[in-house]
């Protein structure tokens, strides 16, 4: 997953354009977006490889990397239970 922003509406969707089209040279081609009508926050589908693109304002508000932070691993306990007789 590649998060990233532009600076405007306009530029999102140009970087968008221009992904698609290099892509493309390198053999990609069932390559599917959404978002370019607005431009706020473009997504591009790229099989193994999603790009989240958006305007400033729209990645802070929406702040997706926190969905994706590292967080501490969970502790293992062992079950005990198996080993009582009755």
């Amino acid at each position: 997953m590649i998060i990233a922003s532009g600076r405007s509406s306009r530029q999102t969707v140009s970087i968008i354009e221009k992904l698609k089209e290099r892509l493309g040279l390198h053999g990609l081609k069932s390559l599917k977006s959404e978002g370019e009508t607005t431009g706020d926050w473009v997504i591009l589908d790229a099989g193994d490889v999603i790009v989240h693109l958006f305007r400033p304002e729209v990645r802070e508000f929406y702040n997706i990397e926190q969905m994706w932070r590292m967080v501490a691993p969970l502790e293992v306990v062992e079950d005990n239970t198996k080993n009582v007789r009755a």
